[in-house]
């Protein structure tokens, strides 16, 4: 499936590497891809035509500190999306705050945290996870972080321009072992979240409509205490227009829990597909452009697994270069990041030692595609949103990355591959405040922004 293409990454040195988010970080219109240092600067990877170039400036790269994950979302609605680093290294007296919450003003970054008015909650302990939720469906965002055995936690801007810490309002304020989260519309029209803890049984939160949440993980089926859970990806796997979960464990069987239409989800992971392995990350995404998404489970210490499907069943098929059999894979995340219509893969490693980034691209081919970004009411990227593309009578559905993975962050963008379709229907956009919008007959092979319906 996938050809090795590192030498398009510039500098690129062995180093200790976690989480990775895809956002566009000068405002230039581009993604670019943040890589957090474990013990080393932080990245910025921005494609320059011809290479990924790091152009990180002093603030962001924040050089030494221990980073695991990152993610972003425009939190103040200026349409501009702030940065989260979620660092290890608490508990240092003379540092004053542990993460990072990196905003843009012009070409000047500043540490949201580190500033007197938000000291009284910014964290001090050792986070594992951040992803973004619109728990209001305001289109600004706060940032969910999952703590190793610590309340979970929701920084949102309050009313005086200060940090709040909304968890306990909003109901998210549980303890557990977090490791992988996903927020978007998973049970209800506006944004939930699915919590993978190691440890102990996952959280499943359901959106009550008013931005607060009900917890119902043992309710749905989907507690699975036993095992040490680590990445998560939504998709939509049967194609019933209800969003699934594949959830990869530590050293345990991996998990593709279909969501049933009375709400509850089943594992119908065959033995192939949850045979044990030491998971970091999972990504559903069409690589190859062919209609339907692939699973790819990034594996530490062993040969990464790729899902397919085919012939009506999900199906292991030869990564090719990304195997990876001696990688000590953290993170990975998927962009198009030269603007093609097919989507690389980049892999962080640095789990036990130093390894450089590595990058794959499938081969090219005559597939179609189409790439849709939502934008909230503010202009920034709409994470959370459903998108659906009916094309030849077939409808494919994504989710728009609020965070996945694990440590990770994916592009705003739903991607659909369409095949050997040679028109689309239409497109229909929901946002997580329940506005919707359909474009009829969009024209294939291009970025389809939609901006968010007026009121």
């Amino acid at each position: 499936m996938f050809l090795d293409c590192a030498q398009l990454i510039a500098g690129n040195e062995p180093r200790l590497s976690n989480g990775m988010a895809v956002t566009d970080v000068d405002g230039d219109g581009a993604f670019e891809i943040v890589v957090t240092g474990y013990g080393t600067n932080n990245l910025v990877l921005k494609w320059d035509g011809k290479q990924l170039r790091d152009v990180a400036d002093p603030v962001l790269a924040d050089a030494s500190r221990m980073a695991l994950a990152v993610a972003a979302a425009d939190v103040d609605g200026d349409g501009r999306e702030e940065i989260y680093v979620v660092n290890t290294d608490c508990g240092n007296e003379s540092d004053e705050t542990c993460d990072r919450l990196f905003a843009g003003f012009g070409n000047r970054w500043m540490d949201l945290l580190s500033q007197s008015e938000n000291a009284a909650v910014a964290n001090r302990l050792p986070g594992r996870s951040v992803a973004v939720l619109d728990r209001a469906g305001r289109g600004r965002y706060g940032f969910l972080l999952a703590s190793d055995g610590a309340p979970f936690r929701l920084y949102e801007l309050g009313r005086r321009g200060r940090l709040v810490d909304a968890a306990e309002e909003a109901g998210l304020d549980l303890i557990g072992s977090g490791r992988g989260l996903v927020c978007l519309p998973l049970l209800s029209d506006r944004m939930d979240v699915f919590a993978a803890n190691e440890g102990g049984p996952n959280f499943l939160f359901r959106n009550l409509g008013d931005g607060t949440f009900e917890e119902i993980a043992e309710e749905r089926g989907v507690t699975d205490s036993r095992f040490a859970g680590r990445g998560v990806a939504a998709l939509d796997a049967d194609g019933d227009g209800r969003m699934d979960l594949a959830v990869g464990h530590w050293d345990g069987p991996q998990r593709l829990y279909l969501q049933r239409s009375g709400g509850g989800f089943v594992d119908v992971a065959d033995a192939e597909m949850s045979m044990p392995a030491r998971v970091s990350s999972v990504i559903a995404a069409d690589f190859d452009n062919d209609g339907h998404e692939e699973l790819f489970f990034n594996v530490c210490g062993g040969p990464n697994r790729l899902f397919a499907w085919r012939h009506g069943q999900w199906t292991e098929i030869d990564l090719g270069d990304a195997t990876e059999e001696r990688g000590f894979g953290t993170g990975a995340v998927v962009a198009d990041i030269d603007g093609d219509g097919r989507l690389e893969l980049l892999i962080a490693h640095g789990d036990v030692a130093e390894q450089p980034l590595t990058l794959y691209r499938t081969a090219p081919n005559d597939n179609a595609w189409l790439r849709v970004q939502p934008l909230t009411p503010y202009g920034a990227p709409a994470r959370g949103a459903l998108v659906t593309c009916i094309a030849d009578g077939r409808r494919q559905t994504r989710a728009v990355c609020a965070g996945s993975g694990y440590l990770c962050q994916m592009e705003p963008v739903a991607h659909f591959g369409l095949g050997d379709a040679r028109a689309v229907e239409r497109v229909e956009v929901r946002w997580p405040d329940g506005m919707e919008a359909i474009i009829e007959a969009p024209p294939l092979g291009r970025v389809l922004t939609v901006p968010h319906p007026p009121e």
